[in-house]
Formats: C-alpha cells, sequence, structure tokens
C-alpha cells in the first residue's frame, strides 16, 4: 500500500490560475483555489512542498470518497501526473459540478 506522508502547510496565495486571493483553511493544509479549483504542481506528498516541476494541477474530474466528500482529479499541464485532492468545506460547488459532468 502507498501511504502518503502529511505535513501541515496551510498558507494563503495568490491563484496562478484566476489571479485571487485564497485565504488559509485553517482546518488542513490549503492545496488549490476554491474559486477555480486549480493548483500548482509543488508537493510530492501532500503538504510537503518538495517538488520542482510547479506546473498547473488543471481539475480534470471528480470521485466519490469514503467520508461522502469529492476528490478533485487533477492532471498537470507540464509533467503530466494525475493527483487527487480533497475538497475543501469552501470551494464553489458549482466548479465542482462542472468538472464533474462526463464529457
Amino acid at each position: 500500500m502507498d501511504t502518503k506522508i502529511f505535513s501541515k502547510n496551510d498558507e494563503e496565495f495568490i491563484c496562478n490560475n484566476c489571479k485571487r486571493f485564497v485565504e488559509k483553511l485553517s482546518y488542513t493544509s490549503r492545496d488549490h483555489c476554491p474559486y477555480c479549483l486549480h493548483s500548482v504542481h509543488i508537493d510530492n506528498n501532500p503538504g510537503d512542498r518538495s517538488c520542482s516541476c510547479l506546473g498547473d494541477l488543471v481539475p480534470i474530474g471528480v470521485e466519490k470518497s469514503k467520508n461522502g466528500l469529492y476528490k478533485i482529479i487533477y492532471k498537470c499541464d507540464k509533467c503530466k501526473i494525475i493527483k487527487k485532492n480533497i475538497q475543501a468545506v469552501d470551494d464553489d460547488i458549482n466548479e465542482i459540478i462542472k468538472i464533474s459532468v462526463v464529457k
């Protein structure tokens, strides 16, 4: 089993995609923009900020997790890796719905 090491790293930032200011999440690490759902490929393990890729993690889909929340599925526009991040409480549900529609 692939166990990931989690490092809490909750920071505010300006989204590279939509340019909006994103506040800290406070209950866990903020890992994507709640407005457009984009992220930056900066982690090898959640919160470690050790990845040098820095590509745009583009939201490409969602899946339901065991606890009833959604996992956002990302594809890096630079290295093409697929990653998943759990939705945050303040994520725009309309954006989640948009990416959940089968294309």
